[in-house]
Protein backbone atom coordinates (compact mmCIF):
# COMPACT_ATOMS: atom_id res chain seq x y z
CA UNK A 1 0.00 0.00 0.00
CA UNK A 2 1.15 3.57 -0.79
CA UNK A 3 2.43 5.69 1.75
CA UNK A 4 1.63 2.44 4.79
CA UNK A 5 4.66 3.06 6.91
CA UNK A 6 3.44 7.10 7.21
CA UNK A 7 -0.02 6.68 7.90
CA UNK A 8 0.72 3.85 10.22
CA UNK A 9 2.49 6.48 11.68
CA UNK A 10 0.16 8.95 11.77
CA UNK A 11 -2.41 6.86 13.65
CA UNK A 12 -0.06 5.36 16.26
CA UNK A 13 0.71 9.03 16.99
CA UNK A 14 -3.05 10.03 17.39
CA UNK A 15 -3.79 6.95 19.51
CA UNK A 16 -0.82 7.92 21.91
CA UNK A 17 -2.12 11.41 22.04
CA UNK A 18 -5.99 10.16 22.46
CA UNK A 19 -5.06 8.11 25.33
CA UNK A 20 -2.80 11.59 26.91
CA UNK A 21 -4.93 14.36 26.21
CA UNK A 22 -8.55 12.25 27.29
CA UNK A 23 -7.09 10.95 30.79
CA UNK A 24 -8.10 14.23 31.91
CA UNK A 25 -11.88 13.03 33.00
CA UNK A 26 -9.57 10.39 34.65
CA UNK A 27 -6.98 12.59 36.13
CA UNK A 28 -9.96 15.16 37.58
CA UNK A 29 -11.54 12.24 39.43
CA UNK A 30 -8.05 10.95 40.88
CA UNK A 31 -6.42 14.77 42.16
CA UNK A 32 -9.51 14.85 43.78
CA UNK A 33 -9.12 11.64 45.77
CA UNK A 34 -5.61 12.19 46.02
CA UNK A 35 -4.82 15.11 47.15
CA UNK A 36 -7.72 17.03 48.21
CA UNK A 37 -8.24 19.05 45.43
CA UNK A 38 -11.82 20.95 44.89
CA UNK A 39 -14.01 20.69 41.64
CA UNK A 40 -13.13 23.97 40.33
CA UNK A 41 -9.24 23.72 41.03
CA UNK A 42 -9.42 20.25 39.63
CA UNK A 43 -10.99 21.42 36.44
CA UNK A 44 -8.19 23.46 35.75
CA UNK A 45 -6.28 20.34 34.35
CA UNK A 46 -7.94 21.10 31.26
CA UNK A 47 -6.82 24.69 31.02
CA UNK A 48 -3.76 23.74 31.19
CA UNK A 49 -4.24 20.69 28.35
CA UNK A 50 -6.05 23.40 26.12
CA UNK A 51 -4.68 26.52 26.43
CA UNK A 52 -1.24 25.23 25.64
CA UNK A 53 -2.85 23.95 22.63
CA UNK A 54 -4.49 26.99 21.44
CA UNK A 55 -0.96 28.88 22.16
CA UNK A 56 1.69 26.57 20.87
CA UNK A 57 -0.89 26.44 18.09
CA UNK A 58 -1.54 29.85 17.04
CA UNK A 59 2.24 30.71 17.60
CA UNK A 60 3.59 27.24 16.02
CA UNK A 61 1.55 26.77 13.28
CA UNK A 62 2.48 29.15 10.54
CA UNK A 63 6.05 27.83 11.15
CA UNK A 64 5.95 24.05 10.57
CA UNK A 65 6.58 24.00 6.93
CA UNK A 66 9.48 25.30 7.27
CA UNK A 67 10.74 23.21 10.82
CA UNK A 68 9.44 20.14 8.46
CA UNK A 69 6.51 18.04 9.69
CA UNK A 70 8.21 14.88 10.58
CA UNK A 71 10.61 17.07 12.64
CA UNK A 72 7.90 18.79 14.33
CA UNK A 73 5.94 15.33 14.86
CA UNK A 74 9.52 13.91 16.07
CA UNK A 75 9.73 16.70 18.87
CA UNK A 76 6.66 16.32 20.22
CA UNK A 77 6.47 12.18 20.79
CA UNK A 78 10.10 13.19 22.13
CA UNK A 79 8.50 15.57 24.90
CA UNK A 80 5.89 13.40 26.10
CA UNK A 81 7.92 10.38 26.71
CA UNK A 82 10.43 12.48 29.06
CA UNK A 83 7.38 13.44 30.58
CA UNK A 84 5.80 10.01 30.56
CA UNK A 85 8.78 8.69 32.25
CA UNK A 86 9.27 11.41 35.00
CA UNK A 87 5.82 11.99 36.63
CA UNK A 88 5.60 8.45 38.11
CA UNK A 89 8.24 9.22 40.37
CA UNK A 90 7.20 12.63 41.21
CA UNK A 91 3.40 12.63 41.14
CA UNK A 92 1.36 15.51 42.33
CA UNK A 93 -0.88 17.79 41.60
CA UNK A 94 1.84 20.42 40.37
CA UNK A 95 3.51 17.67 37.88
CA UNK A 96 -0.29 17.07 36.58
CA UNK A 97 -0.52 20.39 35.83
CA UNK A 98 2.92 20.20 33.97
CA UNK A 99 1.66 16.96 32.31
CA UNK A 100 -1.17 18.67 30.70
CA UNK A 101 0.67 21.88 29.47
CA UNK A 102 3.48 19.42 28.05
CA UNK A 103 0.61 17.38 26.58
CA UNK A 104 -0.72 20.26 24.87
CA UNK A 105 2.02 21.62 23.48
CA UNK A 106 3.05 18.30 21.55
CA UNK A 107 -0.46 17.38 20.60
CA UNK A 108 -0.84 21.22 18.87
CA UNK A 109 2.52 20.30 17.13
CA UNK A 110 1.02 16.87 16.67
CA UNK A 111 -2.44 17.79 15.20
CA UNK A 112 -1.09 20.56 13.10
CA UNK A 113 0.92 18.32 11.22
CA UNK A 114 -1.01 15.27 11.06
CA UNK A 115 -3.82 17.15 9.19
CA UNK A 116 -1.33 19.06 7.14
CA UNK A 117 0.33 15.72 6.16
CA UNK A 118 -2.85 14.26 5.29
CA UNK A 119 -2.49 16.48 2.30
CA UNK A 120 0.35 15.20 0.81
CA UNK A 121 -0.24 11.48 1.22
CA UNK A 122 -3.53 11.55 -0.88
CA UNK A 123 -4.23 12.29 -4.16
CA UNK A 124 -7.82 13.82 -4.01
CA UNK A 125 -10.62 15.21 -1.71
CA UNK A 126 -12.53 11.69 -1.50
CA UNK A 127 -9.10 9.92 -0.57
CA UNK A 128 -8.44 12.87 1.66
CA UNK A 129 -11.56 12.41 3.38
CA UNK A 130 -11.62 8.70 3.69
CA UNK A 131 -8.46 9.01 5.68
CA UNK A 132 -9.29 11.37 7.95
CA UNK A 133 -12.11 9.58 8.59
CA UNK A 134 -10.10 6.64 9.63
CA UNK A 135 -7.54 8.33 11.56
CA UNK A 136 -10.09 10.30 13.50
CA UNK A 137 -12.33 7.49 14.41
CA UNK A 138 -9.14 5.39 15.74
CA UNK A 139 -8.66 8.64 17.90
CA UNK A 140 -11.91 7.58 19.91
CA UNK A 141 -10.41 4.03 19.48
CA UNK A 142 -7.27 5.37 21.47
CA UNK A 143 -9.96 7.49 24.01
CA UNK A 144 -11.70 3.96 24.71
CA UNK A 145 -8.07 2.05 25.56
CA UNK A 146 -7.22 4.46 27.76
CA UNK A 147 -10.41 4.19 30.23
CA UNK A 148 -9.37 0.49 30.43
CA UNK A 149 -5.64 1.10 31.27
CA UNK A 150 -6.20 3.98 33.45
CA UNK A 151 -9.06 2.18 35.42
CA UNK A 152 -6.66 -1.11 35.59
CA UNK A 153 -4.06 1.18 37.90
CA UNK A 154 -7.25 2.36 39.94
CA UNK A 155 -7.20 0.96 44.02
CA UNK A 156 -10.96 1.30 44.41
CA UNK A 157 -9.89 0.09 48.40
CA UNK A 158 -7.44 3.25 48.55
CA UNK A 159 -8.51 6.33 47.52
CA UNK A 160 -5.83 8.02 48.39
CA UNK A 161 -3.35 5.60 46.67
CA UNK A 162 -1.48 7.33 43.90
CA UNK A 163 -0.01 3.86 41.92
CA UNK A 164 -2.01 4.91 38.93
CA UNK A 165 0.49 6.91 38.06
CA UNK A 166 2.57 4.07 37.12
CA UNK A 167 0.30 4.08 34.35
CA UNK A 168 2.82 6.92 32.75
CA UNK A 169 5.38 3.70 32.30
CA UNK A 170 3.07 2.36 29.71
CA UNK A 171 2.28 5.87 27.78
CA UNK A 172 5.57 6.59 27.59
CA UNK A 173 6.37 3.38 25.93
CA UNK A 174 4.06 3.53 23.41
CA UNK A 175 5.21 7.13 22.85
CA UNK A 176 8.69 6.13 22.07
CA UNK A 177 7.83 3.27 20.03
CA UNK A 178 5.73 5.86 17.88
CA UNK A 179 8.84 8.03 17.63
CA UNK A 180 10.83 5.01 16.53
CA UNK A 181 8.41 4.36 13.59
CA UNK A 182 8.28 7.51 12.58
CA UNK A 183 12.11 8.59 12.16
CA UNK A 184 12.62 5.45 10.33
CA UNK A 185 10.09 6.42 8.21
CA UNK A 186 10.79 8.29 4.97
CA UNK A 187 8.01 11.74 4.52
CA UNK A 188 8.11 13.87 0.86
CA UNK A 189 7.72 17.57 2.00
CA UNK A 190 9.05 19.04 -1.09
CA UNK A 191 5.40 19.82 -2.44
CA UNK A 192 4.84 22.37 0.50
CA UNK A 193 8.30 23.18 0.90
CA UNK A 194 8.32 24.96 -2.62
CA UNK A 195 5.18 26.68 -2.24
CA UNK A 196 6.54 28.50 0.34
CA UNK A 197 9.97 29.21 -1.00
CA UNK A 198 10.11 32.97 -1.48
CA UNK A 199 7.67 33.76 1.36
CA UNK A 200 9.25 35.38 5.01
CA UNK A 201 8.18 33.64 8.33
CA UNK A 202 6.03 37.29 9.22
CA UNK A 203 4.29 36.70 5.73
CA UNK A 204 3.37 33.03 6.56
CA UNK A 205 1.77 34.10 10.42
CA UNK A 206 -0.07 37.33 8.67
CA UNK A 207 -1.60 35.05 5.98
CA UNK A 208 -2.45 32.82 8.82
CA UNK A 209 -4.45 35.52 10.56
CA UNK A 210 -6.03 36.82 7.54
CA UNK A 211 -8.07 33.24 7.00
CA UNK A 212 -10.11 34.30 9.95
CA UNK A 213 -11.40 37.51 8.34
CA UNK A 214 -12.49 34.54 5.47
CA UNK A 215 -16.90 34.88 6.46
CA UNK A 216 -16.73 30.87 6.03
CA UNK A 217 -13.61 30.30 8.41
CA UNK A 218 -14.90 32.81 10.76
CA UNK A 219 -18.65 30.76 11.35
CA UNK A 220 -16.42 27.73 11.06
CA UNK A 221 -14.29 28.47 14.13
CA UNK A 222 -17.51 29.36 16.19
CA UNK A 223 -18.87 26.02 15.10
CA UNK A 224 -15.96 24.41 15.88
CA UNK A 225 -15.80 26.02 19.60
CA UNK A 226 -19.12 25.15 20.76
CA UNK A 227 -19.02 21.45 19.54
CA UNK A 228 -15.53 20.78 21.63
CA UNK A 229 -16.94 22.96 24.13
CA UNK A 230 -19.91 20.50 24.31
CA UNK A 231 -17.77 17.43 23.87
CA UNK A 232 -14.95 18.38 26.51
CA UNK A 233 -18.13 19.42 29.28
CA UNK A 234 -19.12 16.01 28.73
CA UNK A 235 -16.52 13.65 28.39
CA UNK A 236 -14.07 15.46 30.80
CA UNK A 237 -16.89 15.33 33.87
CA UNK A 238 -18.38 12.03 32.92
CA UNK A 239 -16.30 10.00 35.49
CA UNK A 240 -16.95 12.72 38.32
CA UNK A 241 -20.85 12.43 37.23
CA UNK A 242 -20.43 8.41 37.31
CA UNK A 243 -18.33 8.43 40.95
CA UNK A 244 -20.92 11.44 42.63
CA UNK A 245 -24.19 11.08 40.90
CA UNK A 246 -24.42 7.68 40.16
CA UNK A 247 -22.60 6.51 43.25
CA UNK A 248 -20.24 4.37 41.08
CA UNK A 249 -16.87 2.83 42.59
CA UNK A 250 -13.71 5.09 41.28
CA UNK A 251 -12.44 2.49 39.04
CA UNK A 252 -16.27 1.32 37.44
CA UNK A 253 -16.50 4.95 37.38
CA UNK A 254 -13.51 5.68 35.08
CA UNK A 255 -14.32 2.27 32.75
CA UNK A 256 -18.34 3.16 32.15
CA UNK A 257 -17.19 6.43 30.82
CA UNK A 258 -15.48 4.20 28.04
CA UNK A 259 -19.06 3.95 26.48
CA UNK A 260 -19.06 7.99 25.62
CA UNK A 261 -16.05 6.80 23.78
CA UNK A 262 -17.15 3.69 22.09
CA UNK A 263 -20.63 5.58 20.83
CA UNK A 264 -18.23 8.41 19.54
CA UNK A 265 -16.48 5.71 17.41
CA UNK A 266 -19.74 4.19 16.37
CA UNK A 267 -21.50 7.31 15.63
CA UNK A 268 -18.99 8.20 12.81
CA UNK A 269 -19.45 4.86 11.57
CA UNK A 270 -22.62 4.89 10.79
CA UNK A 271 -22.65 8.91 10.22
CA UNK A 272 -20.30 8.05 7.07
CA UNK A 273 -22.97 5.51 5.62
CA UNK A 274 -25.62 8.10 6.11
CA UNK A 275 -23.60 10.89 4.64
CA UNK A 276 -23.12 9.26 1.40
CA UNK A 277 -27.03 9.71 1.03
CA UNK A 278 -28.07 12.63 3.12
CA UNK A 279 -27.23 16.60 3.05
CA UNK A 280 -24.65 16.72 5.80
CA UNK A 281 -26.97 19.80 7.38
CA UNK A 282 -29.29 18.00 7.95
CA UNK A 283 -27.77 14.84 9.24
CA UNK A 284 -25.56 17.26 12.10
CA UNK A 285 -29.07 19.13 12.58
CA UNK A 286 -30.80 16.28 13.35
CA UNK A 287 -28.12 14.77 15.25
CA UNK A 288 -27.42 17.60 17.55
CA UNK A 289 -31.44 17.80 18.44
CA UNK A 290 -31.12 13.74 19.15
CA UNK A 291 -28.44 14.54 21.52
CA UNK A 292 -30.78 17.20 23.43
CA UNK A 293 -33.11 15.10 23.64
CA UNK A 294 -31.28 12.36 25.10
CA UNK A 295 -30.04 15.11 27.96
CA UNK A 296 -33.60 15.49 28.99
CA UNK A 297 -34.34 12.16 28.81
CA UNK A 298 -31.76 10.53 30.39
CA UNK A 299 -30.55 13.46 33.52
CA UNK A 300 -33.69 13.11 35.09
CA UNK A 301 -33.45 9.60 35.88
CA UNK A 302 -30.14 10.30 37.89
CA UNK A 303 -32.41 11.66 40.79
CA UNK A 304 -33.77 8.12 41.98
CA UNK A 305 -29.96 6.92 42.24
CA UNK A 306 -29.52 6.64 46.25
CA UNK A 307 -27.57 4.18 48.18
CA UNK A 308 -23.93 3.12 48.66
CA UNK A 309 -20.99 2.78 46.25
CA UNK A 310 -21.71 0.62 43.44
CA UNK A 311 -18.87 -2.07 42.35
CA UNK A 312 -20.23 -4.11 40.23
CA UNK A 313 -21.51 -3.90 36.31
CA UNK A 314 -24.79 -5.61 37.02
CA UNK A 315 -25.87 -2.53 39.64
CA UNK A 316 -25.33 0.47 37.23
CA UNK A 317 -28.31 1.88 37.10
CA UNK A 318 -29.84 2.00 33.05
CA UNK A 319 -28.75 5.91 33.20
CA UNK A 320 -25.44 5.07 33.47
CA UNK A 321 -25.53 3.27 29.75
CA UNK A 322 -27.97 5.63 28.68
CA UNK A 323 -26.33 9.01 29.29
CA UNK A 324 -23.19 7.95 27.42
CA UNK A 325 -25.07 6.91 24.06
CA UNK A 326 -24.75 10.97 23.25
CA UNK A 327 -21.37 10.30 22.03
CA UNK A 328 -23.70 8.57 18.83
CA UNK A 329 -25.27 12.25 18.28
CA UNK A 330 -22.60 14.33 18.61
CA UNK A 331 -20.44 11.67 16.61
CA UNK A 332 -20.29 13.46 13.32
CA UNK A 333 -20.47 17.07 14.19
CA UNK A 334 -16.41 17.82 14.47
CA UNK A 335 -14.89 15.86 11.79
CA UNK A 336 -18.02 17.30 9.13
CA UNK A 337 -16.98 21.00 9.68
CA UNK A 338 -13.05 20.25 9.81
CA UNK A 339 -14.45 18.34 6.34
CA UNK A 340 -15.66 20.85 4.70
CA UNK A 341 -13.25 23.82 5.94
CA UNK A 342 -10.00 22.35 4.59
CA UNK A 343 -11.58 21.14 1.32
CA UNK A 344 -12.14 25.14 0.41
CA UNK A 345 -8.45 25.67 0.63
CA UNK A 346 -5.50 24.72 -0.93
CA UNK A 347 -2.58 22.28 0.59
CA UNK A 348 -0.15 24.72 1.31
CA UNK A 349 -2.68 26.56 3.53
CA UNK A 350 -3.52 23.58 5.34
CA UNK A 351 -1.11 23.90 7.97
CA UNK A 352 -2.32 27.09 8.85
CA UNK A 353 -5.92 26.46 8.64
CA UNK A 354 -4.91 23.23 11.22
CA UNK A 355 -3.68 25.29 13.26
CA UNK A 356 -6.55 27.52 13.30
CA UNK A 357 -8.49 24.75 13.79
CA UNK A 358 -6.71 23.66 17.16
CA UNK A 359 -6.84 26.56 18.79
CA UNK A 360 -10.43 27.03 18.81
CA UNK A 361 -10.93 23.91 19.45
CA UNK A 362 -9.08 24.01 22.22
CA UNK A 363 -10.04 26.87 23.81
CA UNK A 364 -14.15 25.81 23.53
CA UNK A 365 -12.80 22.67 25.04
CA UNK A 366 -11.28 23.93 28.12
CA UNK A 367 -14.29 27.04 28.06
CA UNK A 368 -16.87 23.94 28.65
CA UNK A 369 -14.15 21.93 31.28
CA UNK A 370 -13.74 24.86 33.33
CA UNK A 371 -17.70 26.29 33.12
CA UNK A 372 -18.93 22.55 33.78
CA UNK A 373 -16.78 22.22 37.21
CA UNK A 374 -17.88 25.30 38.71
CA UNK A 375 -21.48 24.45 38.08
CA UNK A 376 -20.86 20.71 39.00
CA UNK A 377 -19.44 22.15 42.31
CA UNK A 378 -21.90 24.32 43.31
CA UNK A 379 -25.17 23.17 42.03
CA UNK A 380 -23.74 19.64 41.37
CA UNK A 381 -23.83 17.04 38.48
CA UNK A 382 -27.21 16.97 37.36
CA UNK A 383 -27.57 20.90 36.42
CA UNK A 384 -24.11 20.94 34.92
CA UNK A 385 -25.03 18.57 32.54
CA UNK A 386 -28.24 20.19 31.70
CA UNK A 387 -25.98 23.27 30.94
CA UNK A 388 -24.94 21.41 27.56
CA UNK A 389 -28.37 22.29 26.14
CA UNK A 390 -27.28 25.82 25.87
CA UNK A 391 -24.23 25.36 23.54
CA UNK A 392 -25.88 22.38 21.53
CA UNK A 393 -29.17 25.36 20.54
CA UNK A 394 -26.12 27.60 19.59
CA UNK A 395 -24.32 25.32 17.47
CA UNK A 396 -27.36 24.34 15.31
CA UNK A 397 -28.21 28.06 14.72
CA UNK A 398 -24.45 28.54 13.37
CA UNK A 399 -24.52 25.77 10.97
CA UNK A 400 -27.58 26.81 9.16
CA UNK A 401 -25.24 30.20 8.64
CA UNK A 402 -22.27 27.66 7.95
CA UNK A 403 -23.61 26.00 4.99
CA UNK A 404 -24.76 29.21 3.59
CA UNK A 405 -21.28 30.29 3.53
CA UNK A 406 -19.74 27.50 2.18
CA UNK A 407 -22.94 27.27 -0.75
CA UNK A 408 -21.89 30.70 -1.89
CA UNK A 409 -18.13 29.53 -1.74
CA UNK A 410 -18.50 27.52 -4.24
CA UNK A 411 -17.03 24.88 -2.62
CA UNK A 412 -17.38 21.24 -3.65
CA UNK A 413 -16.36 19.11 -0.44
CA UNK A 414 -18.06 15.76 -1.81
CA UNK A 415 -18.95 15.01 2.03
CA UNK A 416 -22.10 13.14 1.16
CA UNK A 417 -19.45 10.44 -0.51
CA UNK A 418 -17.07 10.17 2.32
CA UNK A 419 -16.82 9.26 5.30
CA UNK A 420 -15.68 11.72 9.00
CA UNK A 421 -14.09 11.02 12.02
CA UNK A 422 -12.62 13.59 15.02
Amino acid sequence: MQNFRIKLSLFLNYFVFAILLNSVGTVILQVQNNFGISKGSASTLEAFKDLSIAIASFLIASYVIRIGYKKTMLIALALVSIMCLIIPSAGSFLMTKLLFATVGVSFALIKVTVFATLGLITNSKKEHLSLMSFLESFFMVGILTGYFIFGAFVDNDNPKSTQWFNVYYILAGLSILAFLLLLTTKLDESTVKKEERGKSVQQDFIEMLQLIILPLVLVFIFCAFFYVLIEQSIMSWLPTFNNDVLKLSTSLSIQMASILSASIALGRFFAGIVLKKIDWLFVLVGCLVGAAALVLLAVPLTKSVTGASIVSLKDVPIVGFIFPLIGMFLAPVYPAINSVILSNLPKHRHAAMSGLIVVFSALGGTTGSIITGHIFGAYGGQTAFYFSLIPITVLITLLFFFKRLQQKSGGNTDLKMAGTGH
